[in-house]
Order: structure tokens, then sequence, then C-alpha cells
């Protein structure tokens, strides 16, 4: 009965130990999420748009969150003519729900063009952002007396931590 047991805790064993070395070894990947006009919102007051987006660096997977007066704003995605010069009769996407918390999200790689209509782009609300693809990740320091252990050491650490977590976890099972 005991070697059932054993035998049946393979897969279930197999399953902890790769998610604990995709924990350690998968670098974190994040995303930030931007308050579209910080504390003011999506507001006609109060707020420069194209100030606001200079302060920021919009990378790839990224969120813009507008928040407005469901009433009266609304959200408008529409190309760089339209942007320019305030038309929101063919917008490219219309990202307005209805509750004043709208959530777009960056998965592409270029310029994005947000208008609000009803008279609100004339006095300001507009933005432009540029969505650009996330730095590359710093080099490796170089290797020292050609080493390859030293070169490894990151993943040997992160490897052996995880191997050291399920020993730890089946000595109390067993």
């Amino acid at each position: 009965m005991e070697v059932l047991t054993r035998r049946g805790m393979a897969l279930p064993t197999l399953l902890l130990v790769l998610t604990c070395a995709l924990v350690f070894i998968v670098p974190e990947v994040t995303a930030t999420r931007y308050i579209v006009g910080g504390k003011f919102g999506w507001s006609p007051n109060n707020v420069n748009f194209t100030d606001w987006a200079k302060e920021h660096k919009f990378i790839l997977d990224d969120w813009l969150f507008f928040v407005y007066d469901r009433n009266q704003q609304n959200v408008l995605e529409v190309n760089k003519t339209n942007y320019d010069n305030c038309i929101a009769d063919h917008p490219v996407h219309n990202w307005t729900t209805g509750a004043g918390r709208d959530v777009v999200p960056l998965n592409v790689t270029r310029h994005y063009y947000f208008i609000s209509g009803n008279g609100f782009c004339y006095g300001g609300m507009k933005l432009a952002v540029l969505v650009t693809k996330p730095p590359p990740p710093p080099k490796a320091a170089p290797v020292k007396n050609g080493s390859p252990l030293e070169s490894g050491s990151q993943i040997f650490t992160r490897a052996a931590l995880a191997i050291g977590v399920v020993w730890t976890i089946f000595s109390h099972v067993w």
C-alpha cells in the first residue's frame, strides 16, 4: 500500500517541483496602470494632458485608466487627423463603458490618440501617447577567470533553493 501511495504522489511531486522552478527562474514581468490626469482624472479642469503624458514613459502592456464624469465626458480613440482637429464622429474605438471608469490596454507598440467628445476636446481633453517596447534586460556581469560556475551562479542558487523547499515539504509529509 505504501508503494502505491508514493507512486500516486509522483505526478503531484513533479508538478510542485516544476512550479517552484518556474517561480524562481522565470524573470518578473510588470506592467503599469496609469490614472490618466493623475489625481484630477480625465476631466476638463486643471490638467494639461500633453504635459501629463510627457512625464511618463509608456511601455508595451501598460494600461491607461480613465476616470471621469460619465454623464458628460467619454473616451474615444481616434486617428491623428481626428485628434488634431477634435473630430469625434468616427472613432477608431469607443472605450466608454458608461461607468466613467475605463481601462485601455496598451498592447501594441504605436501612437495612441484619445479625445473626449461633446466639445471637451476643444478645451484640451485630448491625449497622445507613444507606446514603446520594454528596455532590454541588463547585461550579465562579465565572467571572471572564465569560470562557468560563476556565470550560472544565480540559476544554481535559485534551483538549490527550490530543491530545498521541495525537500522540506516532503520531509514533513512523509
